[in-house]
């Protein structure tokens, strides 16, 4: 059985004085050597042995806004072969106590942000949780403090055999259908993700990335923060996303990759700094997490950025593709080819490979950077990873005469109205262009003549006013008719999962209960 990589005891070998972390949430921008990442990281190895009583296999829980000490313990449970449950702090307290539950950590680690989080959970009682850690200030006074552990030593800790195969990571799902699924991340799936992302989108020790997305996401985590690590280069560690500082980050020159969602590259550029920006020495500029406007892509076009996006999910990588800096501006939207370790096909409604180019079916997904399953759910594992291997993501996709990847949509929001496929990626690709708008969604309701129809909700951008029939006959111009939303509304605001992406089934409830007779023509 191959020993798992003590990834921070070999950074620390390999290029000791590389800088690997820019604290932007504790210490005002103070750099720490791997040298010394990989020495803090040793005492918060022996404070979860030592003090919190962790061994081999033990699950312990964070709950916490980003910052060091979150990376401190990712790498410590690297070392013990502990398994770190990320929760997501979005989440409501049942939420939480359902995922705790379900996962039963050991230990609970919380931040500064969260102690009234801590202190409602224990007052329910509805979770066991032997050992209670506070990053900062404390819910309760028994509770340790994160602190203790440096006065512990800084040498290499005695560890078990580790296997690659080994659980290192639970990262959950989205949960945009019930609640999230937490996949289960190896020590060897999540080295072949770095593996992948730093051969095949050429990362090094030079690179420097922001690492403001959410390190409970696995965008957040693994994007560029364990290849970065892994490659001996630099992150900018910040508490979460903040416009002014993301832009005091680029425009102070030291910053190469910046990974980010839609709505954070939406802000940045309705901000008005924007215009005097330049993003000359970012080499990769990429976001992901959810569809991005064609808008958004434009604008960066507009100032000499090659901006990409790219497909992830949490099951695999979540790294999948990568698009040649000669295709980006011809291929906008394209995630491009498969990286270097991974496999892509596209079937259609029998699991049949599609041969063809820009048919769309369903995106298999196969390769050492996918989880071997869900936690505690061998249904949901076995529903989404065949027999041979196959991870069916339920994303439709297609592939171009260049074998570039096209991601239209989910298999499930994609609705058919008067015999013709509609995808609502695609029209709200068209709304987020409209002037007015700054965000849109689109799903279908039943029919009676058509089967299925689209539609909308929007919100404004400040100061903007429109009307559902001027956006309604505005679409007209642009796309087919049947692909017209029969209804549109407005929102102040669309609501969001716990993963930032929009909420489509709180859409529905609200806004797709319209007498099928009133619908427009």
């Amino acid at each position: 059985m191959a020993n798992a990589l003590d990834w921070l005891e070999k950074r620390s070998q390999l290029s000791p004085d590389n800088i690997a972390l820019i604290d932007m949430v504790r210490r005002n921008g103070q750099e720490i050597t791997y040298r010394q990442f990989n020495a803090q990281v040793n005492q918060t190895a022996y404070f979860l042995r030592e003090r919190v009583g962790l061994q081999k296999g033990d699950i312990v829980a964070i709950l916490s806004a980003n910052c060091v000490e979150y990376l401190d313990i990712v790498f410590a449970c690297n070392k013990l072969g502990l398994i770190l449950q990320n929760l997501n702090w979005r989440l409501a307290i049942p939420e939480l106590e359902h995922l705790i539950n379900e996962a039963k950590p050991k230990a609970l680690v919380y931040g500064d942000d969260f102690v009234e989080s801590a202190e409602k959970m224990r007052k329910r009682d509805v979770i066991d949780v032997k050992t209670w850690v506070a990053i900062g200030n404390k819910a309760v006074k028994s509770d340790l403090d994160f602190s203790e552990r440096d006065g512990l030593r800084t040498n290499k800790p005695d560890t078990p055999m580790i296997g690659t195969k080994h659980p290192w990571l639970l990262c959950y799902t989205g949960g945009t259908t019930g609640l999230p699924k937490a996949a289960i991340q190896t020590h060897a799936n999540i080295i072949s993700n770095a593996v992948n992302t730093m051969v095949s989108w050429e990362l090094t020790s030079k690179d420097c990335a922001i690492l403001n997305a959410p390190l409970f996401h696995s965008g957040g985590m693994h994007v560029f923060t364990t290849p970065l690590v892994y490659a001996g280069g630099c992150l900018v560690v910040c508490k979460a996303f903040d416009v002014e500082q993301t832009f005091d980050l680029v425009d102070g020159k030291r910053v190469t990759l910046f990974f980010g969602v839609p709505t954070m590259f939406g802000m940045m550029q309705e901000n008005p700094r924007w215009e005097k920006t330049s993003f000359d020495h970012l080499k990769v500029v990429i976001s992901g997490g959810a569809p991005c406007p064609g808008v958004v892509f434009d604008r960066f076009f507009e100032k000499g950025v090659n901006f990409k996006t790219g497909y992830g999910l949490t099951e695999a990588g979540p790294n999948t593709f990568w698009l040649p800096e000669s295709m980006v501006r011809t291929k906008a939207g394209s995630v491009g080819h498969p990286l270097m370790h991974v496999e892509t096909k596209v079937v259609d409604a029998q699991g049949l490979e599609i041969v063809k180019p820009n048919v769309y079916g369903e995106l298999w997904i196969r390769g050492p950077h996918r989880t071997p399953g869900y936690l505690n759910n061998p249904q949901a594992t076995e529903d989404m990873i065949n027999a041979d291997g196959w991870l069916q993501t339920g994303d439709l996709a297609c592939f171009d005469e260049d074998n570039c990847y096209y991601i239209v949509g989910r298999k499930k929001e994609m609705f058919i109205s008067g015999g013709e496929n509609v995808f609502p990626i695609e029209v709200e690709s068209v709304l987020h262009t409209h002037p007015s708008i700054r965000e849109a969604a689109v799903f279908s309701v039943p029919n009676a003549k058509w089967g299925e129809v689209g539609r909308a909700v929007v919100s404004l951008r400040q100061g903007m006013e429109t009307t559902e029939q001027e956006i309604r006959t505005w679409l007209k111009e642009k796309i087919a008719a049947y692909k017209v939303p029969t209804r549109v509304f407005f929102t102040d605001e669309l609501p969001k999962t716990a993963a930032g992406k929009v909420n489509k089934s709180l859409l529905r409830e609200e806004f797709g209960t319209l007498e099928p007779e009133k619908e427009l023509k």
